[in-house]
């Protein structure tokens, strides 16, 4: 379980696909510096084991199902990445509650710029939009965010100029694709509200 508050940024040192999945290496001093082998990180907002440790760099083994649902068949070395360790008992909790299951795929409809703030429109299914509300949380690429305008096919983010500069957020522009969360509540919720009568 991750807060959706990004500790730091890592590079892609190499993504390789290895039988149906991918070998992914990711070099960070801050999370590695405490990091064990079977620990769970949040990259991209997606949870990953670490199967092996070298150094500042940590090795995930990403299954057939994390390709097909997150941007990582698109990424390349040398991208960079947003990282977050997993939430231990007792932490303050100043995200929101996040698996680090990517429910889809989103991908950067507006961009738009207000000085050092960005308004961000993101494209979704509509079978996303069903499970967000206006001032609720959204998890991209890990980072958690309110939302603040949910359309049949498209939702806005605002985003403060500290976001921007810590995490991939402020790289983003028109096109680009990124790993989408729902709230968890909001799926149960759901599924709730679906089974009645």
């Amino acid at each position: 379980m991750f807060t959706g508050l990004v500790e730091g940024l890592g590079e892609i040192q190499s993504l390789e696909r290895r039988g149906p999945g991918m070998y992914l290496v990711v070099n960070s001093p801050l999370v590695a510096d405490d990091a064990e082998i079977g620990d769970s990180i949040s990259v991209n907002g997606c949870c990953l084991t670490i199967v092996e440790l070298d150094g500042e760099a940590m090795a995930f083994e990403l299954g057939d199902e994390t390709i097909r649902r997150t941007t990582f068949g698109n990424h390349g070395v040398g991208d960079v990445v947003n990282l977050e360790r997993s939430l231990r008992v007792g932490d303050r909790m100043g995200g929101h509650f996040v698996s680090g299951h990517i429910d889809g795929i989103g991908e950067v409809d507006q961009r738009i710029d207000d000085e050092e703030w960005s308004t961000f429109w993101f494209r979704v299914p509509p079978a996303m939009t069903r499970q967000m509300v206006s001032k609720g949380s959204i998890a991209i690429d890990g980072v958690s965010l309110t939302l603040v305008d949910v359309e049949d096919n498209r939702f806005s983010v605002m985003l403060i100029p500290h976001t921007l500069e810590v995490t991939t957020l402020g790289r983003k522009n028109d096109g680009d694709s990124v790993n989408l969360e729902t709230d968890l509540l909001a799926k149960y919720a759901q599924k709730a509200v679906g089974n009645i009568g």
